[in-house]
């Protein structure tokens, strides 16, 4: 279902200075837009070396898409690349329209996802310190930010052009949100002392986490055909074939071109894939930019700091891509949505996960009982049963303790 807005039509507009695919990208615009509920009437892209300072596009461009607009009769224009105040308010006093660029959608379509009360908080701050470093530019056309597309956020009514409120606000909100931060580091700390397992699900924008985290754990993660369908994370744990547990964490959607600002705010719930055991990368690779869009995110993770740890490769979609998909020992084909290969991706983990071990049955010896001590506190005890001739115990064992207890299986 369509999300409703007060703006539905738009005009989009973007620049070709070769630094990257701009037909791509804006494609990517189009379907951001959607996601925010407006309907693309018509797109251009002007090829140029560089931005025009005062209205990114030529000046014939600008009337060009005035024209668009008044066509389609459309009440937005959205640019693909970061504006400033003045050229803002150059483009609005030209086009009689509103203007936003890529930033100000993404801002909008966080502020609508966000559920948890840290994923609001990331929101507003982001959106205050972003409107922040334009108040001066923008001058009597902030009484625009009463509604609309790009206006939005938690708790929000009308941003108020004091810039000294503006700047207590933001203090408030990071000081806020540095305690959660601080919190989460801890909940971090505990889990791993504790010995729990945990592998972050992480890959491009829409590209089935959700619905994986769904199928593996039956966590009822609401599941979308929209970029940014997941903003909060979501915890969930999955029992693995070798009888370990790892908990999944479903993680925010990566997006090519995502500003720096928008990465810094959201780093505290990006930091779930930086410090996790294992990433399970998913990939749509019904998608023709499947290959692109995976870069995209492994720079993203990398620039995280989660660039060495351990990765399996998931292709998901597989049932209406291609079928010659290569597999190996951390790549593997799935299904998300009808269940195809999640046992093998469950294998892949498993085995790919550090601290592994291997689920084995013993008969110990009575003498050998502080082996099987080292076992309970090391490993994860199935069963275990006392007979005649000693304990019985179906265990996954590290693999340090299983040269020791070679001459015991079963």
């Amino acid at each position: 279902m369509t999300e409703k807005s007060s703006e539905n039509i738009a005009v989009l507009a973007g620049i070709d200075t070769g630094g990257y695919d701009a037909d791509a990208s804006m494609d990517e615009l189009r379907e951001l837009a959607k996601t925010a509920g407006v309907e693309t009437a018509a797109f251009l892209i002007q090829k140029r070396p560089s931005p025009d300072p005062a209205t990114v596009l030529g000046g014939g461009k600008i009337e060009e898409v005035k024209g668009l607009c008044d066509a389609f009769e459309a009440d937005l224009v959205i640019f693909d690349t970061e504006l400033t105040a003045v050229q803002i308010r150059n483009i609005e006093k030209i086009t009689e329209r509103r203007v936003i660029d890529r930033t100000t959608l993404i801002l909008d379509i966080f502020a609508r996802r966000a559920v948890s009360g840290e994923g609001k908080l990331q929101v507003e701050l982001a959106q205050l310190k972003y409107r922040f470093s334009r108040l001066g530019g923008l001058g009597t056309s902030l009484s625009r930010l009463g509604g609309g597309i790009g206006t939005r956020g938690p708790g929000e009514t009308r941003l108020e052009t004091d810039r000294r409120h503006i700047r207590r606000r933001i203090g408030k909100l990071t000081a806020e949100l540095e305690e959660l931060t601080a919190r989460r580091d801890f909940s971090r700390r505990r889990r791993k002392k504790d010995g729990v397992l945990t592998g972050a699900i992480v890959g491009y924008t829409n590209a089935g986490k959700s619905t994986l985290l769904n199928a593996l754990t039956g966590a009822g993660v609401a599941a979308r055909d929209k970029l940014f369908a997941t903003l909060d994370p979501t915890m969930r744990g999955v029992e693995l074939p070798d009888g370990r547990n790892l908990v999944l964490v479903d993680t925010v959607g990566l997006l090519r071109r995502l500003p720096h600002k928008l990465v810094e705010a959201f780093k505290s719930t990006l930091e779930e894939a930086a410090n996790a055991d294992i990433i399970l990368h998913v990939r749509d690779v019904s998608d023709p930019e499947a290959d692109e869009k995976a870069r995209v995110a492994g720079e993203i993770l990398a620039e995280l700091g989660a660039g060495g740890i351990p990765t399996v490769n998931v292709l998901n979609k597989c049932d209406i891509a291609e079928n010659n998909l290569p597999e190996n020992e951390n790549t593997v084909k799935i299904s998300a949505k009808n269940g195809e290969g999640l046992l093998r991706l469950l294998e892949v983990t498993a085995a790919n996960l550090p601290g592994g071990g291997k689920r084995v049955k013993l008969l110990l010896p009575f003498d050998k009982a502080g082996e099987a001590a080292k076992i309970r506190a090391n490993g994860k005890v199935f069963s275990e049963e006392y007979t005649a001739r000693g304990l019985a115990i179906d265990a996954l064992v590290e693999e340090k303790l299983l040269k020791s207890l070679k001459g015991y299986e079963l």
